[in-house]
C-alpha cells in the first residue's frame, strides 16, 4: 500500500506548496533515515532526509491499489 502526501511549504523551488507526492520507500541506514517519494504523475524522484520529511510532508490519505477490482 503506498500513502499520499502533500508538501505543507515549496520545496527546493522546484516543487510548489500542495503539490502530491507518493510514498515509494523509506530505509534506515545507520540512523539516518531517508524516503523516496514520486511526482503524482510518476515521472520525478525525489529522496528526502527525516528532518526534511516532518518539515515539508503532510499525510493526506493510503492508496490501495486494485483492491475490490471485478474481472
Amino acid at each position: 500500500m503506498m500513502k499520499k502526501f502533500k508538501l505543507r511549504k515549496a520545496f527546493k523551488k522546484k516543487y510548489k506548496k500542495g503539490q502530491f507526492f507518493y510514498l515509494v520507500s523509506e530505509s534506515e541506514f545507520i540512523g539516518v533515515k531517508e524516503f523516496v517519494f514520486r511526482t503524482e504523475d510518476l515521472t520525478e524522484r525525489i529522496v528526502v532526509t527525516q528532518k526534511e520529511f516532518g518539515d515539508y510532508f503532510i499525510f493526506v490519505e493510503d492508496i490501495r491499489s486494485f483492491e475490490k477490482l471485478d474481472y
